[in-house]
């Protein structure tokens, strides 16, 4: 059996661990049930999630879905919480809160991220951020180097 340098490649990446992850960089949030079935498929194929610049709003859910041993933020890592919205399309242009999705959000936050909001004067209209530092690492695990 002859050996090509094709065939040996292909040997080794098949034997390689695969190495699967997510990399958050500039997330500013969007539809919450997109990210549910999103972050549902992330948790179920085991895929490790870096948090390595902006994620706000409805990315956050990430936290809630993903189990919190496979997420770690990098030194560039925020976070951004507020109300949830209705669909502008469906309110003539304007921000309306809606409080059931407001609910929806903070059930699947676990208790770490629930207390630090709760800290921080609830979810309101505003954006609430955490940026890398002491409080988002009470939260979520500083990616060791490996990762």
């Amino acid at each position: 059996m002859r050996i090509t340098l094709l065939s040996l490649l292909l040997l080794l990446a098949a034997a390689a661990p695969a190495r699967a992850e997510l990399h958050i960089t500039r997330d500013h949030g969007g539809y919450v049930e997109e990210y549910k079935a999103k972050y549902k498929r992330v948790r179920d194929t085991g895929e490790r999630v870096i948090i390595d610049g902006i994620c706000n709003s409805a990315c956050t859910l990430v936290l809630g879905i993903v189990p919190m041993n496979k997420i770690c933020v990098t030194p560039r890592a925020s976070l951004g919480f507020h109300q949830a919205y209705y669909d502008k399309a469906f309110t003539f242009g304007i921000k309306v809160t809606s409080a059931e999705g407001t609910s929806d959000l903070m059930s699947y936050y676990p208790d770490t991220v629930k207390d630090w909001i709760r800290r921080n004067g609830g979810l309101t209209t505003d954006m609430k951020k955490i940026k890398n530092g002491v409080e988002l690492w009470k939260i979520i695990n500083p990616c060791p180097e490996e990762w």
